[in-house]
């Protein structure tokens, strides 16, 4: 496997830039939620690094269930197409406040599919707090309530998002230079 910095196009944010504003999502949750109890799904596994250091940061009683779901599009990198659950939670929702936790919102299709699907189970509330928000390649309109950043349509790995399964341990958010990057295989 290639060296990231062989075609690292650019930083896009920073470790330090991240840290704080996933500080900022967390101190948002715990004034929304105050005197309730939270339930945070994270979709599994792009989510996983985000919801590991923005809970850190909530203060109010939670609870952490995990979900993960495939989409198929056009090509290896495109979302969109049809989505599948691969993994269920093992918590009942019903008359919860829930809290989805993404890593990326990108076409929104996905988002949108796990909406309907655990609105199905009745919780008290059902909101998004996502890290990325690329709105421009938006196909479906879903709603975001917490937003870590909006950023460019770029392809963007690092801080808990794949290059094709690895890289997901960087601190930071970094763009590929497409033009350097060869696929595995």
């Amino acid at each position: 496997m290639q060296d990231y910095k062989e075609f690292l196009a650019e930083v896009l944010i920073d470790e330090k830039t991240l840290q704080k504003r996933v500080k900022e999502l967390a101190q948002e949750i715990n004034r929304d939620y105050a005197g309730k109890d939270l339930l945070l799904i994270c979709i599994l596994r792009g989510g996983i690094v985000f919801l590991v250091d923005l809970m850190r940061y909530i203060t109010v009683p939670l609870q952490l269930d995990f979900m993960a779901v495939t989409s198929y599009g056009a090509g290896i990198r495109q979302s969109g197409g049809s989505v599948r659950l691969s993994l269920d939670l093992k918590t009942d929702i019903r008359h919860k406040e829930v809290l989805l936790v993404e890593d990326i919102v990108d076409s929104g299709n996905t988002i949108a599919y796990v909406l309907e699907f655990l609105q199905t189970r009745q919780p008290r509330s059902l909101k998004v707090c996502t890290l990325l928000d690329k709105e421009e390649r938006r196909e479906t309109s879903v709603p975001v309530h917490y937003r870590g950043f909006s950023i460019p349509n770029k392809f963007v790995f690092g801080y808990g998002l794949d290059l094709d399964e690895y890289y997901r341990n960087l601190p930071f958010i970094a763009v590929v230079d497409q033009n350097k990057y060869h696929q595995p295989g």
